[in-house]
């Protein structure tokens, strides 16, 4: 069998490194794109926890691929299931819960994660918000525009302009 021919035309990789732009760091949560789709729900992100950090309690509409990098973590409602460096989760679509770094860690946490759907956050059990591909989107580019920091992620937008250049 030949090799197919080539549908996708690349002059250049779509690649990002977390390395080029630390961004800005929000009550001890610094969040890196890598990946935004709003159109399918799909976003990718670096994340770094500080100590202490507690996260909103969430919904997951959809699947959540979470793999851990650096330091610990665990869901306030699985206090035993401690995710550390080298640790990979799967939580499936309607799963519910509060991502927290224990206070007295020696170091953030940090991870890379998929997230396909949206996040519904509550607060004490009372609606907060959703995140999803769009507002997170939506953040990114209003944090870049107030800092001036730079802002690179890969959309299926970016890799349509790649392909027709």
């Amino acid at each position: 069998m030949a090799l197919p021919d080539v549908t996708t035309h690349q002059d250049r990789l779509l690649t990002v490194n977390i390395n080029d732009a630390p961004p800005p760091s929000m009550d001890g949560v610094s969040l890196t794109p890598l990946f935004l789709d709003r159109e399918n729900g799909v976003w990718v992100l670096y994340g770094k926890f500080a100590p202490g950090t507690v996260l909103p309690t969430h919904f997951h509409t959809g699947t959540v691929h979470f793999f851990t990098t650096k330091g610990q973590w665990n869901y306030r409602e699985y206090p035993d299931d401690v995710q550390t460096a080298g640790s990979y989760l799967y939580e499936p679509g309607g799963s519910i819960h509060t991502f927290t770094v224990p206070a007295d860690a020696t170091e953030a946490a940090e991870g890379f994660m998929v997230v396909n759907g949206a996040n519904v956050n509550f607060v004490d059990g009372v609606y907060q918000n959703i995140t999803d591909a769009g507002s997170l989107e939506e953040m990114f580019k209003a944090l870049a525009k107030a800092t001036g920091a730079p802002l690179n992620y890969i959309s299926p937008g970016a890799a349509a302009a790649r392909r027709a250049s």
